[in-house]
């Protein structure tokens, strides 16, 4: 095969991606009607997990070869909270956020239907408690924002003369802005409080 006949052959019909991403994740964002209106449900981490250990989020994982973002979210959801994917209605896909760590995380909107709430049952192993929060919150409370750097470490013998860029090159710099939510004894921050930011503007 010739260079330009894998060029079509790697690049035709192919799903960009996120470049250099090393895995991708998805979550789902559960909608649950209750008397005062749409909540969101969320989960704690259980204590017993190496990653975030007792923080707030949504149901979700890794996204495995070949899956959707949204069968990930749903099969999460299933092997976290129980919940059957039939009691599921997805209502669409909110903007990804790209991590600066290598990963790209898709939520998904999703209304779960009474039945599903009947069912719910939080896997131990992951899942230490959930509880909703109306939406209307959200929407009426600003959050508190915190913001921290992102800076460069210049890189050490980098060939500044040879690509032609003086040795105080402006490497580029970034913030990141942390919103956090305070809901009785839980906090909503991080990724999960930038994802309901998108949602409830």
């Amino acid at each position: 095969m010739s260079g330009l006949e894998e060029l079509r052959s790697r690049f035709g019909g192919h799903a960009p991606g996120l470049l250099g991403a090393r895995h991708s994740y998805a979550v789902l964002c559960p909608l649950v009607e209750q008397s005062d209106g749409l909540h969101l449900l969320f989960e704690v981490r259980s204590a017993s997990l190496r990653r975030q250990p007792g923080e707030v989020c949504f149901p979700g994982g890794r996204q495995e070869s070949g899956e959707s973002a949204v069968a990930c979210a749903l099969r999460e959801t299933g092997e976290e909270l129980a919940i059957p994917a039939g009691q599921i209605e997805v209502l669409g896909l909110p903007d990804f956020i790209c991590n600066p760590r290598g990963f790209l995380l898709q939520p998904v909107l999703g209304l779960v239907s009474p039945e599903g709430l009947a069912a719910l049952c939080p896997s131990p192993a992951e899942v230490a408690e959930v509880f909703t929060v109306p939406l209307d919150f959200f929407r009426q409370t600003p959050p508190e924002i915190y913001r921290y750097d992102l800076t460069p470490t210049r890189p050490e013998g980098f060939p500044y003369g040879a690509v032609g860029v003086p040795e105080d090159y402006p490497w580029s710099r970034g913030t990141v802005e942390v919103p956090v939510w305070f809901w009785q004894d839980h906090a909503v921050w991080g990724m999960t409080a930038r994802i309901v930011r998108e949602l409830v503007k």
